[in-house]
């Protein structure tokens, strides 16, 4: 029996519009793909080479931007076993949408501070995480 192919996440290239004394970069639209309501938006601060992982939302979905910095997504498809590596940030300017029951963590690879911006779907709840020990997914953070 062959493995079928299962859609966790969605990667979806972002407009940015050069204006004089500083650009506009473009999230999220109602109309787009990745949008599935709108309750929260929340910003975090990553340091350079800091990890932060594992975590899966039962109901939330994610739609991650990252306007300054760069940062590594690392998503663990836990049907199929196997992870899948994305990058994004200022040079790769893209919302990265995450879907529920997605095991993920990231890492700050920017050259300094490295912002993210969430906007999910349902207010952050405690209840609905689940969160793992960084070294229980068997990924090498240091070589990756």
């Amino acid at each position: 029996m062959t493995k079928s192919k299962q859609v966790i996440f969605e990667l979806t290239d972002l407009k940015i519009i050069e204006v004089k004394g500083g650009d506009v970069l473009h999230a999220l639209k109602s109309s787009d793909s990745g949008f599935n309501g709108f309750e929260e938006a929340y910003f975090s601060l990553i340091d350079k080479n800091y990890v932060k992982a594992w975590k899966k939302h039962k109901k939330m979905t994610l739609n991650l931007i990252v306007p300054i910095g760069s940062i590594k997504f690392v998503l663990f498809n836990d049907k199929l076993s196997k992870f899948e590596i994305i990058e994004i940030g200022e040079k790769n300017y893209k919302r990265l949408t995450i879907k529920p029951n997605v095991w993920f963590g990231f890492k700050g690879i920017g050259q300094n501070k490295n912002l993210l911006l969430n906007l999910s779907n349902i207010l952050h709840n405690p209840k609905e995480t689940e969160i793992l020990p960084i070294d229980s997914l068997n990924f090498n953070w240091s070589i990756n």
